[in-house]
């Protein structure tokens, strides 16, 4: 840690008093060029940042948009929102011009941000999203009111009515256009730590010395929820641009992180390191590794333990906030494989019926006394996640051991979990059945050793003789031209024909068990 950032001792309950009782303190550093921004910078500028959203007709309930790489100002962009009482949504920095349209036309937001590294987005956005009143460029951006001018121009006193907004992130959803998790505001002072915050801070052993490592994109609800909740209760944030194996280990050492949030990808490519590049770095100073995401198969898992110490944190929960399971490492180690117990709201397994199971039998596992959310402009998708008692699923399938711990036997129908990032199949299905050369195409997941899985297609050609290696090099191209390219298939194969039944189902579950043999 840089000697001029200071990290003290007192508890601090609120993102005011964060700034005021030590304005000096690192919120966040980015891990590339060493940039700091303090607790006090932060608070000032989110503040005129949040007077310039309001002068730009952001009011309680309506909603901003945030298109940006990684960067220091990726925080005070949101805390502005979120301390006026709007919704946000950060949106995928790798999705194109069309994807980035749908959801801002989706949510509704009156004002989009972007950073000056999506310059080529950006320009592409200028004459669509007609619902957009403003458009904001961190760094000079044509056709964009600078933020920089607007945060010299705005207000520094305190704002109005100032109250707690709400992420809402976008999730791909079976349709193949992703649906914006909403729930409801929280409404408090803006800052004060929240529920999971809390329960967090004790489990994690999280707060003011806390260095909390981000590697990971902080569009995605876990990094930006996890880290913004961290700040909360006076953590230090390092971010990164993407992951790295070796940089995540030096970035430790140099920072002396003693909390960090990974996915299981992460933990397999610092294992594969050569020995003599892992030992090169001190990861003494670490209390709590958190992974999630995605299912850590239980050798990677060991291996960590084992090298780091007992400092693996597993949780499970999902963008909704129905509830969360967690799991140290030494109840890991007794229960190898699964994902912990409650941290909040309570599990239950339910059969198809929606009746509850006993503990040991395999049902969909729904959670209650956790957060009440709705998919944003999808009645039917909220309400098939929900129970008339008022339960809730992610949709994802389990069993409860009768000492409550939770394990995992499958995942929502047919998602791809590829390296943490969650992917529908349907996004790319609609892409390939638009060539002219594709009678019929299945797009689902197989196994990956370094990714968990990856994206794999299967075609039925119009021209059962164009079918090889040229005719997928000209498929998977064209996805690309269409999807960011992580949704698109990695490689395909070909068939005469799909399983579908009379009905037109396709029968997904007998293309991929091909690839599970």
């Amino acid at each position: 840690m840089p000697d001029d950032v200071r990290i003290p001792d007192p508890p601090l309950t609120g993102h005011e008093q964060l700034a005021a009782q030590d304005p000096s303190r690192a919120a966040v550093i980015d891990g590339r060029t060493g940039a700091v921004l303090t607790f006090g910078e932060l608070n000032d500028r989110s503040t005129r940042f949040g007077h310039a959203l309001r002068a730009l007709g952001a009011e309680p309930g309506s909603h901003v948009a945030v298109l940006m790489e990684n960067r220091n100002e990726f925080y005070e962009v949101c805390w502005a929102a979120q301390r006026i009482g709007v919704y946000y949504s950060a949106i995928n920095s790798h999705l194109n011009a069309d994807e980035v349209a749908y959801i801002v036309d989706d949510c509704g937001a009156g004002v989009l941000v972007v950073g000056d590294g999506m310059a080529g987005v950006a320009a592409a956005l200028l004459d669509r999203c007609p619902a957009v009143r403003a458009r904001v460029s961190v760094g000079p951006l044509p056709g964009h009111l600078p933020y920089a001018e607007l945060l010299a121009t705005a207000p520094d006193g305190p704002i109005p009515d100032e109250r707690e907004g709400e992420r809402m992130l976008y999730s791909s959803g079976t349709t193949g256009r992703p649906k914006g998790v909403k729930r409801p505001m929280a409404g408090g002072v803006p800052g004060t730590p929240l529920l999971v915050s809390s329960l967090l801070a004790e489990r994690l052993q999280l707060g003011p010395g806390s260095v909390f490592l981000v590697p990971a994109p902080l569009y995605h609800a876990a990094p930006i929820g996890f880290s913004m909740g961290a700040q909360r209760l006076g953590a230090t944030i390092v971010i990164t641009g993407r992951f790295d194996a070796e940089e995540t280990l030096a970035l430790i050492e140099r920072y002396r992180a003693t909390q960090a949030l990974f996915v299981p990808t992460n933990f397999v490519r610092m294992l594969r390191l050569p020995a003599e590049v892992r030992a090169r770095y001190d990861v003494s100073s670490m209390v709590a590794a958190l992974h999630g995401a995605a299912p850590c198969p239980v050798e990677v898992k060991r291996s960590m333990i084992e090298w780091w110490g007992p400092v693996i944190q597993e949780y499970y929960a999902g963008t909704e906030g129905a509830g969360m399971t967690a799991i140290d490492s030494a109840e890991w180690l007794a229960h190898p494989g699964s994902v912990g117990t409650p941290l909040y709201g309570e599990v239950h397994i339910v059969d198809e019926a929606g009746m509850e199971l006993p503990p040991g039998e395999v049902g969909g596992v729904y959670f209650s006394g956790g957060v009440q959310f709705e998919y944003h402009n999808d009645g039917a998708k909220t309400a098939a996640s929900y129970l008339p008692n008022g339960w809730n699923t992610l949709g994802d399938i389990g069993y409860v051991t009768p000492e409550g711990y939770l394990y995992l036997t499958d995942r929502r129908a047919f998602m791809i979990i590829s390296g943490g990032v969650n992917i529908y199949p349907q996004e790319a299905e609609n892409v390939l059945a638009a060539h002219p050369a594709v009678a019929d195409v299945a797009v689902f997941g197989i196994p990956d050793e370094e990714m968990g899985e990856q994206v794999k297609a299967v075609v039925e050609p119009v021209d059962p003789t164009s079918a090889g290696p040229t005719l997928a090099a000209e498929l998977i191209a064209y996805a690309r031209e269409r999807l960011a390219s992580y949704k698109c298939p990695r490689s395909i194969d070909f068939r005469t024909a799909l399983p579908r039944a009379d009905n037109g189902k396709l029968y997904k579950q007998v293309l991929r068990a091909e690839y599970l043999r």
